[in-house]
């Protein structure tokens, strides 16, 4: 048994060396082709390895319920020696972390498996804290089972709570739902547990994925490391599907699959239940297959389904509020639309074209000449062909995409000259312009921006702004002015970097960076300030601005004053932009107010998580209200809709998003402003 045992200990350790020295190769790769082609590349240094170190023992251990205090102590020795061991090609600390990390899940394994069968005392006066900051690690090696027991019953009486808002109807029902409950947040723990300790590619795998990420994030927070795994080919097969469910998704900072985009008319919206940033807690076949999304391999959860044999897919969705929904769908073939910008005519005094553009687009292998800016030309000459007196340009919620297509596009609204300025690693300027002479419109046009849009929309915008060429109109935009572009690692293309390679600036100097596009006339947006914007990442590019020869001649802005005065007046008037301020101001103070310690009881617990429920009514009757405007298509799209009844439920739903839009009505007014001051 000795010799097994040993034999069993050295195999261990030599696969562990063999991972480690895999991860200095790879780090090695990435630190020489940051070095050389980075915009602002750093030294890797002692600063470097803290935030390393910080990061990487944060995503280990977030909520300090794992490590003891001893062993934080242990693994911290290596805080201020990361950049040495990276620089001497010494990747052998990996094997301490992966070790402790290894060691701790398998002894939080052992005490929920003794504390599951535990009958549990839920009128202990002890409480639960909340902080924003990490807490310190304090734990000692006696503590774990009472850490633990505490946190699965507060868990317990968060999921009970979430239930039904009535305290009253749930209580009489406790013992049964806590028997219940109870039993489901331990299949989940550990069901996770075992599925991070059985990773298919192995523990030491996952931590030097997250290493090498963290790694490069160091440079900048949109610098990352990436290889051809499950993550990947998941996410992308759930958005591309001929037999779909009509749902977008992403994951968000929770690791939990979130829905991102509801694709109108598909399955998913016909049901009217779901909603974006709704969370996928569980996944069946209706044939006896099930895979609760917190533990179960991304692949699993895809092969679920994807599979053609899988018709009817029932998804368990958590609502904002905390509701739990199973939701059953039957796939349905999604034909493809023209790319995705769309437009309307939205009218209340004149009649207003309306383009959508969710993201610029672009055929990245060069096979058409499909993009984003093709299809916003496609749409101007219907809506010019119906004599519309403006222009709005929908950029909100848009997170960027192909830099040629925002070129392009702003060309099409300039005569000719520059639209921004390029700065490389070198401090070499490249002038991007507009060669085209002539414009696709000449009318008024207004720009929604929010503080989602982002980096190819903040280009555009911007340039419409310096050329006095459109209003724009929203709220300060995301503040990212930097390029990306991937780039393989060898010739394997196994392993890839995506690299900020420059930072762009506008044709006056000034740049978007942090700062982002301020709108010409700002209107309230719910989130508005907790949204996450460029300078929240630690790491964000700096702001500054550069001495550019760019020349340009921008258009008249004198009507400008008049313009922001009278939708000023309408503001103050506005019920629904007073009624978002004032649910912002609630929303700031939830958000940003330090947070009791929370007694762990039925009634506290149940207090604290429907304390939220007033809130959500107001926001859900700020949504849905309808505006004044009327909403109809143009006379192209009207006639091809009567032989497309797919598209026609795409529309009905476009449509009924547009009725309850505010910001497009107050452009619409905006634009018949200007109008009446040319007459």
């Amino acid at each position: 048994m000795k010799k097994i045992s040993l034999l069993l200990l050295l195999t261990t350790y030599s696969l562990l060396g063999q991972n480690s020295a895999k991860t200095c190769e790879i780090l090695s790769k990435i630190n020489a082709l940051i070095q050389s082609e980075h915009y602002h590349p750093k030294p890797v240094d002692d600063s470097l390895s803290v935030y390393v170190f910080n990061n990487f023992i944060d995503g280990l251990d977030g909520n300090r319920n794992l490590f003891t205090k001893i062993e934080y102590e242990k693994l911290s020795k290596h805080r201020l020696l990361l950049d040495n061991y990276i620089l001497g090609n010494d990747c052998s600390f990996m094997d301490e972390f992966v070790s402790a990390y290894q060691s701790a899940l398998e002894r939080k394994k052992k005490v929920l498996e003794k504390i599951q069968n535990e009958v549990f005392d839920y009128n202990a006066k002890d409480t639960v804290k909340f902080s924003k900051k990490s807490f310190p690690f304090e734990l000692t090696s006696t503590e774990f089972e009472r850490v633990w027991r505490k946190r699965v019953r507060f868990d317990i009486l968060e999921d009970i709570s979430k239930l039904g808002s009535n305290l009253d109807s749930l209580a009489p029902h406790f013992a049964k739902l806590e028997k219940t409950t109870k039993a489901k947040i331990f299949e989940t723990y550990l069901c996770k547990l075992n599925s991070t300790l059985n990773s298919k590619k192995g523990l030491e795998y996952d931590l030097q994925n997250d290493l090498l990420n963290i790694f490069c994030s160091y440079f900048d927070p949109h610098t990352n490391y990436f290889s051809l795994d499950a993550k990947t080919s998941f996410m992308s097969s759930l958005s591309t599907s001929g037999l779909s469910l009509g749902l977008n998704v992403t994951l968000n900072e929770k690791e939990e699959i979130v829905v991102s985009e509801i694709v109108p008319g598909g399955p998913a919206d016909k049901t009217k239940k779901f909603e974006k940033d709704d969370v996928i807690l569980k996944v069946s076949n209706k044939k006896g297959e099930e895979y609760l999304v917190s533990c179960a391999p991304l692949e699993k959860i895809g092969e679920l389904i994807f599979s053609d044999s899988n018709e009817l897919i029932e998804l368990t969705i958590q609502k904002k509020n905390g509701n739990i929904l199973p939701i059953l769908l039957k796939k349905q073939v999604m034909k493809a639309t023209a790319n995705t910008v769309f437009s309307f005519i939205a009218e209340k005094e004149t009649k207003i074209g309306y383009i959508n553009i969710p993201n610029f687009y672009s055929d990245f292998d060069g096979y058409s000449v499909q993009g984003c800016a093709d299809d916003v030309a496609k749409e101007i000459t219907k809506l010019k062909n119906d004599n519309v007196q403006g222009l709005v340009i929908d950029l909100q919620n848009n997170g960027g995409g192909s830099m040629e297509e925002a070129i392009k596009l702003a060309g099409m609204f300039i005569d000719f000259g520059p639209v921004s300025v390029l700065v490389n690693n070198k401090g070499r300027h490249t002038i991007l312009k507009d060669y085209n002479r002539g414009s696709s419109y000449f009318g008024p046009i207004v720009v929604l921006i929010n503080g989602n849009s982002a980096s190819a929309s903040e280009f555009f915008a911007a340039a419409m702004q310096d050329y006095n060429r459109a209003i724009i109109v929203g709220s300060t935009s995301l503040g990212k002015a930097s390029m990306q572009s991937i780039l393989p690692l060898d010739r394997n293309q196994e392993n890839f970097v995506k690299l900020t390679l420059e930072k762009f600036y506008r044709i006056t100097g000034d740049s978007n960076q942090i700062k982002g596009v301020v709108p010409d006339i700002a209107l309230p947006v719910l989130y508005d300030s907790i949204v996450q914007r460029e300078d929240n990442y630690e790491t964000a590019l700096k702001y500054d601005q550069i001495k550019t020869k760019a020349k340009f001649i921008p258009y008249r802005k004198d009507y400008y004053p008049t313009l922001i005065e009278h939708s000023n007046a309408r503001l103050k008037n506005n019920a629904r932009f007073n009624e978002i301020i004032a649910a912002n101001v609630e929303i700031n103070a939830l958000y940003n107010d330090p947070k009791k310690p929370l007694r762990v009881a039925f009634k506290d617990v149940f207090k604290d998580i429907h304390e939220i429920d007033a809130l959500w009514k107001k926001v859900k009757k700020i949504t849905t209200t309808e505006t004044k405007c009327i909403i109809s298509n143009n006379s192209y799209d009207s006639e091809k809709l009567q032989y497309d009844s797919f598209q026609q439920e795409s529309n009905t739903s476009k449509i009924k998003d547009l009725k309850t839009n505010p910001y497009l009505e107050e452009a619409v007014a905006i634009l018949n402003d200007f109008n009446n001051l040319k007459k």
